[in-house]
């Protein structure tokens, strides 16, 4: 088979997922990725064969959606003229990983797609949801990428079409220890925004990986990392416990690893305050916004014992057979 495989690069989940599948899913066929995005920050080592600026988002400087940059950087004649550039009917199987463009190219060339990833999860009224729904927000999950075929990723199997976490072989085959350092992984924020609390809890170790560290340096209780695939795999293996984000793919594997985990979402990103939503019914401490007393919760939430249930890792033969029988019916 010939495979198209649409990935959102708004983040560095998706591109993470993609990396890990493409072993597997070069033993149905050929596989072509189109990168829609320009906000990642990992090393690509994928066939990209097609790409598009797309729509990404972008932050404000401690913890926030910057909108106004973010709607500025939309380029709709673009995006359409690159949606009907696409070759898709060259293609036997449409992967699409929560891209717009080519939600709009199917649409537009009448060609059938699956949407695959954590997004599609949100289909299901099942789906963890926070206590206010933002209606803009649903209108987002539902509409920015629709596809007659869905098959979600989330931490539990809310619904018969979601599935569990696709987990890196790194972390599945590793031996995790606990080094008693920190790890933390926050792209939403700049590093004036945390460093002072971070140093305050003098007692602990962070490693924090930032986009604009361009080689591993140490000041103080912090060791400053770039974005480094392999670095922050070996980091979160070897941590007590990681803060991060609202996503889902390092939320996920810290999970699966037993690590403790601070969750900060985004915000005003309505799909992190969901995912924030489903990690507080497994336990996991949230925290909405960071003010001066933020080492204080650092400190308390070290000093807590946390039971997390098992997070099973996705069965990637069986589920993209799933996949590709789902996408023949």
């Amino acid at each position: 088979m010939k495979i198209f495989y649409a990935i959102q690069a708004t983040g560095n989940g998706h591109i993470s997922r993609a990396t890990q599948l493409h072993p597997y899913l070069l033993k149905y066929g050929t596989v072509d990725f189109f990168l829609s995005g320009n906000n990642a920050s990992l090393d690509i080592k994928l066939p990209i064969k097609f790409k598009s600026k797309g729509c990404s988002l972008h932050y404000s400087k401690c913890g926030g959606l910057d909108y106004w940059n973010t709607l500025t950087n939309i380029r709709p004649r673009q995006m359409y003229k690159d949606a009907d550039a696409l070759p898709l009917k060259e293609y036997d199987v449409i992967i699409n990983d929560f891209d717009s463009i080519t939600a709009l190219a199917c649409k537009l060339q009448n060609v059938h797609s699956v949407q695959f990833g954590h997004q599609a999860s949100f289909i299901s009224k099942a789906t963890p949801r926070p206590n206010k729904k933002s209606f803009m927000g649903e209108m987002i999950l539902k509409h920015y990428a629709p596809s007659p075929k869905n098959i979600g990723l989330h931490f539990e199997n809310y619904d018969s079409f979601i599935r569990p976490p696709i987990i890196k072989d790194q972390i599945i085959e590793a031996e995790p220890k606990n080094l008693g350092h920190i790890t933390v992984y926050l792209p939403s924020f700049d590093k004036d925004c945390l460093e002072k609390a971070f140093n305050k809890v003098n007692h602990v170790h962070f490693h924090w990986f930032l986009n604009d560290v361009e080689s591993p340096y140490t000041i103080r209780n912090i060791t400053y990392y770039p974005v480094n695939q392999k670095k922050f795999n070996k980091s979160l293996i070897n941590c007590e416990g990681i803060i991060t984000g609202g996503g889902f793919e390092t939320p996920a594997e810290a999970l699966y690893l037993k690590k403790k985990i601070l969750s900060i979402p985004i915000r005003n990103h309505y799909e992190q305050e969901c995912n924030a939503a489903a990690l507080k019914k497994l336990g996991v401490p949230v925290v909405y916004d960071v003010e001066d007393d933020f080492n204080l919760i650092i400190e308390s939430w070290l000093d807590k014992e946390i039971l997390y249930p098992t997070i099973k890792a996705n069965n990637i033969p069986e589920t993209l057979d799933y996949l590709f029988d789902t996408y023949k019916e």
